[in-house]
């Protein structure tokens, strides 16, 4: 059975529907992207941010203009990768910085941009989204990790957590 077919509880008899698609989230897919991103250009820096770019999103499964938040994220955190990278170190308490998970570090540069330059995004919002990604692509600790870091963070930005601002 197709695991997208919608079953019929109360009549399982009845005809199997198929369920429907679910629906893109952009802002989602951007951040999954940005993150990936963000892991390959730790990994290996790449000399050339331009053909990096490029090439990375010649592989994805959407054509480049639908990654443009992706983009902006990544340009935004390789800019400010220092003040960033200095938060995570102040919040990381007896925890070396080179011992922190690749992955775990990527989640936590793109919530710490967001969360210092993305005024235009409620606080609660990209702390969850980071959460999401860290359940999706590490580890169930790493979501507690994670939660901490951007929780704690967070409370020192001075901005209500709930609202963007402008908004």
């Amino acid at each position: 059975m197709n695991p997208l077919t919608k079953i019929n509880v109360e009549n399982p008899e009845a005809e199997k529907t198929p369920a429907a698609p679910q629906k893109r989230n952009r802002r989602h897919d951007s951040r999954v992207a940005a993150m990936q991103f963000l892991y390959s250009w730790e990994s290996q820096r790449h000399g050339d941010l331009v053909t990096a770019l490029f090439d990375f999103f010649s592989e994805q499964e959407q054509p480049r203009d639908y990654y443009s938040f992706a983009e902006e994220l990544i340009h935004g955190v390789i800019k400010d990768i220092d003040l960033i990278d200095e938060v995570v170190k102040r919040f990381t308490e007896n925890w070396a910085f080179e011992r922190i998970a690749k992955v775990d570090l990527a989640i936590l540069r793109l919530a710490i941009f967001e969360l210092m330059r993305r005024t235009d995004i409620p606080p609660v919002v990209t702390i969850n989204e980071a959460v999401d990604l860290a359940k999706s692509f590490s580890t169930d600790e790493s979501k507690r990790f994670v939660n901490g870091i951007l929780d704690r963070y967070k409370g020192e930005i001075g901005r209500d957590p709930r609202k963007a601002e402008g908004a």
